[in-house]
């Protein structure tokens, strides 16, 4: 008799891990495992499925949280236990509602969450990032994708399970493109694939796209700066998609990236134009975009981690052109060191850095370069830009020109040195405890809030647990 209670119980807890029981259980889809891990401001949640899956992300607010609800679907025994506090996600709960899996991200602070998906041999991966986002911004703005309202109620959560006795699950490898954030900080590399999706940009001669190739180039980029010691890459997409022009500027500021580089390839009417260019942003373009930021005061036209909506209008342009400028001038270095690595592939169309107005490189605060790897219009430039082998040595030049920028310039924070507040030997150094804020911490050592930010290059008021925050001491 107890030998049949406790294997009735057993059904029981399995009934509820795998959504239904028996010889429907084997076609249910199963979320294998769940893995979180922080990068920089952003954080990363990984999911391993096994299958490919239709699901629905949104928010919640009072308090934050990204709802993930999956069809059909059971927390497998292998995803226990589900994830504790990391990055931004404080707690990961799940719970079975009329048959779909529902899992619940609780937050430190309003995120806004982008999801991917790619398919492998045996298994399929969802991958959500979460971005931090202004937290007025997210008060005024509607539920994201979700047909389920603010005051759903909460879902109860799974009993917990021990695995039984059986292989553990793989963990999920991290994405190939993509490593976690030293504590040290690295140099933060950001690498644009132009074009995507609906956009398929130009096209070769034999129907080679654009948007295929600087995807390909920009991934190999990517893994060559996660290979170098103390520097990290982060695309602004990993596989197909359309992403607005602005969106992907501000993806370099949203990392606190030291550099931001957009791959592409040309195009002409003339099929005999050959050859690589570089682009920076010209100086009427920067002029324009000073204006537009400053007008609109867009997100208090934080600059560098300097915030400009609160000061008096002249000093606030004073400080963007110096901030601009300073960011053209690092852009041109840039240009030139790798300008000379790719000259060693072949022909250069352009022998000096270009200056035009591109959207993607109108950030005020991270050097930005736009490269024309070659002309796709001409047949023998195709035939290398569809060659894997090329691919690598272009992305290999690009890696050499901004090792050497790095190695002329080391310093952490050169485009904003004329603007940041300078570190004194007086400074104070405090790592967050639990129960810490912002503005408590601000008052506990008489300064404000707003120099705590400017200082530490914060762009919210969230902190996050073991973070280390160098308080400014008003000199006597």
């Amino acid at each position: 008799m107890k030998r049949s209670w406790i294997n009735c119980l057993a059904g029981t807890i399995a009934s509820l891990l795998m959504g239904v029981s028996g010889a429907d259980a084997a076609a249910r889809l199963q979320v294998q495992a769940v893995q979180i891990v922080e990068q920089g401001v952003a954080t990363r949640i990984e999911l391993r499925l096994s299958r490919s899956a239709d699901f629905k992300l949104f928010t919640l607010t009072g308090p934050d949280r990204v709802v993930l609800d999956i069809p059909a679907a059971a927390l497998d025994r292998s995803a226990l236990p589900l994830p504790k506090a990391v990055g931004a996600v404080r707690g990961v709960r799940a719970a079975l509602r009329d048959g779909d899996l529902r899992i619940v991200f609780d937050l430190t602070g309003a995120m806004r969450p982008h999801s991917t998906t790619a398919s492998e041999a045996s298994a399929a991966r969802l991958t959500i990032d979460l971005q931090p986002v202004d937290m007025a911004a997210v008060a005024a703005a509607p539920e994201v994708s979700g047909p389920v309202a603010a005051n759903t109620p909460e879902p109860v959560p799974l009993p917990e399970s021990k695995p039984q006795a059986e292989p553990a699950a793989a963990p999920i490898a991290p994405v190939a493109t993509e490593k976690p954030v030293r504590r040290e900080r690295d140099i933060v590399v950001v690498v644009d694939a132009g074009h995507g999706g609906h956009d398929p940009g130009a096209h070769g001669p034999r129907g080679l796209q654009e948007k295929d190739v600087t995807l390909a180039i920009s991934r190999r980029l990517v893994a060559l700066i996660n290979s170098e010691p103390g520097m990290r890459g982060v695309l602004t997409r990993s596989d197909d998609r359309f992403l607005d022009l602005r969106a992907r500027m501000e993806r370099a500021r949203s990392v606190s990236a030291d550099l931001f580089v957009s791959i592409h390839a040309d195009a002409a009417m003339n099929r005999s134009a050959r050859g690589s260019t570089v682009y920076v942003l010209s100086e009427k373009a920067a002029s324009d975009e000073a204006s537009r930021r400053l007008a609109a005061r867009e997100n208090a036209a934080l600059i560098g981690g300097v915030e400009l909506g609160n000061k008096d209008p002249v000093l606030a342009s004073v400080l963007m052109d110096l901030s601009q400028n300073a960011s053209i001038s690092s852009s041109i270095s840039v240009g030139d060191a790798i300008l000379g690595e790719m000259a060693t592939l072949g022909r250069l169309h352009r022998d000096k850095v270009q200056h035009a107005p591109f959207m993607v490189l109108k950030s005020p605060d991270v050097p930005s370069v736009l490269i024309e790897t070659a002309y796709i219009s001409n047949p023998e430039d195709e035939r290398n830009l569809g060659s894997a082998k090329h691919q690598e040595k272009l992305a290999r030049a690009m890696l050499g020109g901004v090792r050497r920028y790095f190695d002329a310039n080391p310093a952490r924070d050169v485009i904003m040195a004329a603007v940041r507040p300078a570190e004194t030997s007086r400074d104070i150094r405090h790592v967050i405890r639990r129960g810490d804020t912002l503005s408590g911490i601000a008052e506990r050592y008489k300064t404000s809030m707003q120099r705590i930010r400017a200082v530490n290059g914060l762009r919210s008021d969230s902190v996050q647990l073991g973070q280390t925050l160098r308080i400014p001491v008003e000199s006597t």
